[in-house]
């Protein structure tokens, strides 16, 4: 687990599964318009627990790492998360970051503070060299926290991912890490 001043940060785990079903459904509507259609089972328990305790073995094969966001205030009441998916190794040393917070959560600073210390761990404990991050480019809330973080916007990808039935143009970020160890 990590912690920030106003956060705990925990891998998404099967015991926690029925966390995670109630922050997607009260969510479900505000997240409509930017992510994938979602499986018939998505808003089940069920589905949860299966997908908590797959990404529990994609940690342990260092494929990716999925936190849950949490009010350290309320800790059983989560806010968000940060997925760092699709990890490379060899010459490439890399992987994708998507995030997502509570629509009653957003504007307070708390996915900038989450993503500052879940990416010093992939940095500094997973010594990853390259994060790469992509938005919609009309998400003017997730452009401001990719430039606070120092993320560098490097293009944009037409029609690159199929969202709320329509193929959607994305802005391309990356963010490196200049205390990158070769191993």
């Amino acid at each position: 687990m990590l912690e920030t001043d106003r956060l705990l940060i925990k891998l998404l785990k099967p015991e926690i599964s029925n966390l995670v079903l109630r922050y997607y459904l009260r969510n479900k509507d505000s997240f409509a318009a930017t992510e994938a259609l979602r499986p018939s089972n998505f808003y089940t328990l069920d589905y949860w627990e299966e997908h908590a305790s797959k990404s529990l073995l994609e940690f342990k094969n260092d494929q990716a790492v999925r936190f849950c966001l949490f009010d350290k205030a309320h800790p059983d009441h989560m806010i968000g998360t940060a997925n760092f998916t699709q990890i490379f190794r060899g010459p490439f040393q890399a992987c994708y970051l998507g995030y997502a917070i509570d629509k009653k959560s957003e504007g307070k600073g708390l996915m900038t503070e989450a993503l500052v210390k879940t990416i010093q761990y992939m940095f500094d404990d997973l010594n990853l060299h390259r994060i790469m991050a992509n938005y919609l480019p009309d998400n003017a809330r997730s452009a401001r926290v990719l430039e606070k973080l120092g993320f560098v916007i490097e293009g944009k990808a037409q029609k690159y991912l199929f969202i709320n039935g329509d193929w959607r143009d994305h802005v391309l970020t990356s963010l490196t890490n200049n205390s990158w160890r070769q191993s």
